[in-house]
């Protein structure tokens, strides 16, 4: 995956363009069950994203801050923020 417009759908189903330099996939079928694919490269349909949120743990598979589309992968930074909030209310 390489370039700077791949569409990848969120967990919400919204669609993030997205900019892609990497030369491996992950196979969902590989995750513990724990884990969750939460993003999906529309191209190819490959995981673009998953979340394990027993272990507070989140990734994407494209680069979030670059600027295809300025703004599309800011929920990704929301999401990773309100789950630190989120354990910052369990530890207190």
């Amino acid at each position: 995956h390489h370039g700077g417009n791949p569409p990848v759908r969120g967990p919400t189903g919204r669609v993030e363009i997205s900019a892609q330099n990497h030369n491996f996939a992950v196979d969902p079928a590989t995750l513990p069950k724990e884990v969750k694919v939460s993003h999906i490269n529309l191209n190819d349909g490959t995981c673009a994203g998953m979340v394990y949120k027993e272990k507070m743990a989140m990734t994407i598979q494209y680069h979030p801050e670059a600027s295809p589309g300025p703004h599309d992968s800011d929920p990704c930074f929301e999401d990773f923020v309100a789950m630190m909030k989120e354990h910052a209310k369990v530890e207190a």
